[in-house]
């Protein structure tokens, strides 16, 4: 086993598609980060694979503020705070209605102890990726443009060399171990500025054409574990 990185950020999304909260400790479960997209707003009408309701249809998504006020394996207690200040328990039926009337969608709330995620619990992306992909973009460098769970910043690495973690199994501080499944194939989110909800389709579009669509991976929990900011991060052998 070697060390590779060293953790620059921790991150979870307690609200599928809104805006992220930044950690200085968390737990890696079974399920990914304790609390980590727990809910999301489902659109009622759909019947694809993909119903909920996020940024892709409705940008300003990301500008909704949630906040865990308790968070356990069986339950998490969310409140959000909207672009205007308003404060809304995650359960009120009037966050519900001002997300449909914004959206023009019929929603209900899911709450999913396993998480809400696009292809795996937990996203992982090198600090030296996203500042390739800034200055190959011209555009400001912003880590929660691609809302990772653990942002880490590689030893002797260069941009993009996580792609070559999949298949291994990675260790987390003193514990936790993670599975690298896949490459993390990207799409019009990482366009939108995370705290604006403003695009910059040349985000999407370096990807796209100088990297395959690829930034990041995606893993899946072996062993739970307490992980920190300044924690590293090894590959076994």
């Amino acid at each position: 086993m070697h060390s590779v990185a060293v953790i620059r950020q921790l991150g979870r999304y307690p609200v599928k598609s809104m805006r992220g909260e930044s950690l200085a400790t968390a737990t890696l479960t079974l399920q990914g980060v304790l609390a980590d997209r727990r809910y999301a707003f489902v659109q009622t009408a759909s019947r694809s694979s993909f119903p909920w309701l996020t940024a892709r249809e409705l940008p300003e998504l990301l500008c909704y503020r949630p906040c865990v006020e308790k968070a356990s394996p069986q339950e998490v207690e969310v409140t959000v705070t909207a672009p205007g200040g308003e404060k809304f328990p995650i359960k009120s039926h009037e966050l519900r209605q001002a997300l449909e009337a914004r959206s023009g969608r019929e929603l209900f709330l899911l709450y999913d102890y396993r998480g809400s995620y696009d292809v795996a619990p937990v996203s992982l992306i090198s600090r030296q990726t996203i500042t390739r992909i800034a200055e190959e973009s011209a555009t400001e460098e912003d880590a929660w443009r691609f809302r990772p769970n653990l942002l880490v910043d590689l030893e002797d690495g260069e941009a993009f060399d996580e792609l070559n973690w999949v298949g291994r199994i990675v260790r987390v501080g003193d514990a936790a171990r993670i599975a690298i499944t896949e490459v993390d194939q990207r799409c019009m989110m990482i366009t939108l500025d995370p705290a604006s909800a403003k695009p910059s389709p040349a985000v999407l579009r370096c990807v796209a054409q100088q990297h395959k669509q690829c930034a990041g991976v995606y893993a899946t929990v072996l062993t739970p574990g307490e992980v920190r900011v300044g924690d590293t991060v090894s590959l076994e052998s």
